[in-house]
């Protein structure tokens, strides 16, 4: 069976306020188009802007711990998962997997993957997805064309990272992973794909002709790290 190609797909790209169906639809007709050149994919789903407001209102209205955190995005990105799987119907396999283990099972070219508990983000499951399929490469599809050195919106003189090793990514990265934060990629996931010797590739999901290249082993626009 094809090794797949695992993509995480940031939330806030599915739905940066309402559903963006444009998106949804173009980004299911870029994957059929590869399905049917004999590729397969495993997709994580982010919970995006939905699962930090839900986030930010448990924090304003009440003290809750970083598990109950974790429950609320979780929840958030399940429904994400669930209208993913929906949209590719017959070619996805039938249910949204949470159980690494059963990743094996599913002989479909599209597989929705992620969200079993607390402590775990997409970058993570799409890592782990790798791990237990076999996978050499993770696409993560997120609001930003590049990694940087430091975040751009503070810093006015970051510099963007074109292609780096793990070692030196992980230098710029939060010691640790916690429920919403704001970095290029979870640190618990970076260690894990530095382990497993995974190449990672950054860039912005909203330019799926950018995908497109990438896919295809062409020049694309974004951030490699392996």
């Amino acid at each position: 069976m094809t090794s797949p190609t695992i993509i995480s797909l940031g939330g806030s790209i599915v739905a940066p306020d309402a559903i963006d169906t444009a998106f949804v639809k173009s980004f299911r007709e870029l994957i059929l188009k590869h399905v049917s050149a004999g590729e397969r994919f495993i997709i994580t789903v982010g919970g995006g802007k939905v699962c930090r407001r839900y986030q930010e209102a448990a924090k304003e209205l009440g003290s809750p711990s970083q598990e109950e955190l974790d429950w609320i995005g979780i929840r958030a990105l399940t429904l994400n998962a669930q209208l993913m799987r929906s949209v590719f119907g017959e070619i996805a396999h039938q249910q949204v997997i949470i159980e690494p283990s059963e990743l094996h099972r599913a002989t479909n070219a599209v597989v929705i993957f992620g969200a079993k508990a607390p402590g775990h983000s997409t970058d993570f499951d799409a890592v782990e997805a790798a791990h237990e399929t076999g996978a050499k490469r993770v696409i993560n599809l997120s609001n930003i064309d590049y990694a940087y050195d430091k975040d751009p919106r503070e810093f006015p003189d970051a510099k963007k990272i074109e292609k780096t090793n793990w070692k030196e990514f992980r230098k710029i990265l939060p010691a640790e992973w916690s429920p919403g934060v704001n970095a290029p990629f979870d640190p618990v996931a970076a260690k894990r794909a530095e382990e497993l010797g995974l190449e990672v590739a950054i860039m912005n999901g909203k330019n799926l002709a950018n995908l497109e290249q990438y896919l295809s082993g062409c020049a694309f626009k974004g951030t490699v790290i392996s």
